[in-house]
């Protein structure tokens, strides 16, 4: 340090011309302003000597003893001073005989690539020692906070391009408009950030894999009606994702009637069959914090396999038990054996083995709001072409009280990398990267660890780097470097800045064993109509009906006799657009189209009760009833259908019959507030007994008290009670009736009402 600052300082006391070059012994660079001249305070001794511990300046980034590969673009130098008085920086080091200094206005800097160059030649064998001195410009330049790093360049390239995901954060949406989800593809030597190579997907993509000659492409995507559909293609520099490269994990044991999405899949080594996670109940609820805005990891499933030489389906024997959530499958590099997760399954206590196959908030309630601990152990079986065998905890990482999970074999089959966190899976901040002998011993804490979410880590084809996703700098993730030795040893990483969009978080980085420019484009053929209604759906379930129309039009436009689609605009229009004639000839189409389809006839029976078209109403709700019994989801509950044919038949002329069938909902559902209160209102007017009519309207608020609309049902109940004497409960349901008479304006029941509770005020006292 004292030879660098004593030879630049003996040749340099006057001006300084500021953004030049700096390739010889003493060269001045002044970084980030126009050129001008600038004058170097005349430090006639070296300027560390005497400077105060307690003037700190940091060097944020490189971490100190970082090692970078050979052909990585420069890094950019950042620093935080302490001190408020400097306002100039100096950075220096020596290369050989030649000292280099560069004057910074501002608390970055990044060498040009001649002297990166410089910089990564003379730190292989020996670190290089980068030297930050910061002091003010208008106090004769006195130094005032100093900080310095060492860095590293390996002898080892990383050799290998890497393709990931880039998503909109938070990640709810993502899920809304998975179009602004992008892929890109690149390599560590590029100025420029990767380029784009997939977006505009207008149905979900997701964890994705490649074989180990980087020749086939796997990936998880929403087709049709599956959300467990995975493609399945060869690598070219123009790819085309095709229907005839998808598969769907509902086609394994279809006879269970379960719906399965096909969690953290992965392709074997050889590209021929490919693992995940099936029979799969996942925790999925969205968080406020940006940086951790997703609760996600599977209560269920098992781990089954694809053959694509066979084209068959099967369970992994010793990953397929029920009483398991079996999940987060990965191959040995020689195929022979399957690293997964584990953990007893655990039934909810809001859902008792029912529920979706992503559960929800309300659902999940011991976990997003109780913090009940949720802990993975890494399990291995031999894959015995599929038959599985028996599974074996993984000595070092199936220990309790912690969360073991995200294995990855080393490419030479030597180590084995997962992530441990306190508990559950995926986006936890206190998950650290750990390292040990494939055979099993004591898990490492890998060196290359940040203090904010190590996550989604891949090794380079050559074994010398692992690629991973840290939240240190911020919400939206970065993927970091590091170097991991002959020992399993991981260097202070590096950063992948080029990588990393402002507004976009970066994960699911996997180096690909190809060359840089092997994938250049990749078209999603296999987008049809029922893709472009999910897309639809999705904005339709967040509130915002028109991009859900926009994809709704966009699914007529690629066939115009989908009657999902016309289902979905009929219902948008005639509910949400105001443009109601339009809204019942999509319905008619869409039933013309698919008689069959429930929703189409309910929306178009609902159509019909709102236009006082009562027959045509109560025909179509009953067949709707009559094609799903048991309902759909909330929008087309089983209740509250039986409810609406009530009102159509009432509506229609038929007391009796709408008394009939509101006693069957009832006898179907008993605690459907509608169908209670309606049913009392009906018996009321009937005349019938107002004892059983006053207990069906009070069971149906106290479990919905919105349902109290009716004042005339108070008032009839008001009346039944005087007429026992019961002067309180008389006043009470007058009173009732005055306030909901109030709120609907109606006068002349206003009028009777305030001069009866006068009276029973009287009676009362």
């Amino acid at each position: 340090m004292k030879m660098f600052f004593n030879k630049v300082l003996s040749g340099h006391k006057g001006p300084l011309l500021v953004c030049g070059s700096a390739l010889l012994a003493s060269t001045i660079v002044f970084c980030g302003c126009s050129p001008k001249v600038e004058t170097l305070p005349d430090w006639s001794s070296d300027p560390i000597d005497g400077l105060s511990t307690q003037q700190k300046l940091n060097i944020s980034y490189p971490l100190d003893e970082a090692m970078f590969p050979p052909e990585i673009i420069a890094p950019t130098f950042a620093w935080s001073d302490e001190s408020k008085l400097v306002d100039r920086w100096v950075v220096g080091f020596d290369i050989g005989t030649n000292a280099h200094r560069f004057l910074c206005p501002q608390p970055t800097w990044r060498p040009d690539a001649e002297v990166w160059k410089q910089m990564k030649s003379i730190s292989v064998d020996t670190p290089l020692s980068v030297s930050v001195i910061g002091y003010n410009s208008q106090s004769a330049g006195t130094p005032v906070s100093k900080g310095s790093v060492r860095i590293y360049t390996s002898q080892d390239e990383v050799g290998a391009p890497i393709f990931y995901r880039e998503v909109i954060l938070p990640f709810i949406d993502a899920v809304i408009d998975p179009s602004k989800l992008r892929w890109r593809y690149g390599s560590v030597d590029m100025e420029e950030q990767p380029p784009i190579v997939l977006e505009g997907l207008p149905v979900c993509g997701n964890c994705h894999s490649f074989s180990a000659d980087g020749s086939i492409l796997a990936m998880d995507v929403d087709y049709a009606n599956s959300k467990g559909s995975y493609v399945i293609t060869r690598i070219q520099e123009e790819m085309n994702l095709n229907t005839s490269d998808v598969i769907t994990w509902n086609d394994f044991r279809k006879e269970d009637r379960e719906q399965t999405f096909g969690l953290l899949s992965q392709i074997s080594p050889d590209g021929r069959y490919v693992l995940s996670t099936v029979k799969d109940k996942s925790v999925f609820v969205p968080m406020e914090d940006l940086y951790y805005s997703q609760l996600f990891f599977p209560l269920k499933g098992i781990v089954a396999w694809y053959d694509r030489v066979e084209e068959k389906f099967g369970a992994l024997g010793g990953a397929d038990d029920p009483k398991y959530v079996q999940s987060n499958p990965t191959w040995s590099p020689d195929g022979k054996t399957v690293l997964f997760a584990r953990t007893e399954t655990y039934d909810l206590k809001n859902t008792q083995g029912a529920g979706k196959t992503l559960l929800t908030r309300e659902e999940c309630k011991e976990f997003v709001e109780d913090g009940k601990p949720f802990q993975f152990k890494l399990y291995q079986v031999t894959f015995n072409e599929g038959k599985g065998g028996t599974p074996v905890p993984l000595e070092g990482a199936s220990e309790d009280g912690v969360s073991s999970y995200f294995p990855k074999y080393s490419p030479d089959g030597r180590w084995i990398v997962f992530c441990k966190s306190s508990s559950y899976m995926l986006l936890r901040g206190d998950s650290r990267l750990y390292i040990m002998p494939a055979s099993g011993g004591e898990p490492r804490l890998m060196r290359c660890n940040t203090a904010n979410m190590n996550s989604w880590h891949s090794w380079s084809p050559n074994g010398k780097w692992l690629v991973f996703s840290s939240k240190i700098n911020g919400p939206y993730t970065q993927l970091w470097l590091t170097h991991i030795d002959v020992n399993g040893e991981s260097t202070p990483p590096v950063v992948l800045q080029q990588f990393t969009a402002p507004d976009r978080a970066a994960n699911i980085p996997e180096f690909v064993n190809n060359k840089p420019g092997a994938i250049k484009k990749i078209e999603p053929h296999f987008l049809n109509d029922i893709s472009w209604c999910r897309a639809g759906d999705e904005f339709f379930r967040n509130n915002k009906p028109q991009e859900a129309l926009t994809n709704y039009l966009g699914a007529l436009s690629l066939n115009p006799n989908c009657y999902q689609a016309h289902q979905k605009i009929g219902f948008l229009y005639f509910n949400v657009m105001n443009r109601p004639e339009e809204g019942v000839e999509h319905m008619k189409k869409a039933i013309e189209l698919e008689p069959l389809y429930a929703m189409s006839q309910y929306d178009y029976g609902m159509a019909n009760l709102s236009l006082k078209n009562f027959d045509l109403a109560k025909k179509h709700i009953l067949r709707a009833i009559q094609l799903v019994p048991r309902g759909i989801d909330k929008q087309y509950d089983a209740g509250d259908m039986r409810y609406q044919l009530a009102r159509a038949t009432f509506f229609g002329g038929d007391l009796d019959e709408a008394i009939g069938i509101l006693e069957k909902t009832i006898e179907f559902r008993p605690n459907h507030a509608e169908s209670l209160y309606f049913l009392a209102s009906l018996l009321a007017s009937r005349g019938d007994d107002m004892a059983q009519v006053i207990a069906l309207m009070r069971k149906a608020i106290s479990i919905n008290p919105k349902v109290d609309r009716f004042p005339d049902l108070h008032e009839q109940a008001g009346i039944y009670f005087a007429e026992l004497q019961d002067y309180n409960q008389s006043l009470m349901e007058a009173e009732r009736a005055l306030d909901i008479a109030r709120q609907q304006n109606k006068t002349d029941m206003i009028l009777r009402l305030e001069e009866a509770i006068a009276q029973l005020r009287q009676l009362t006292r």
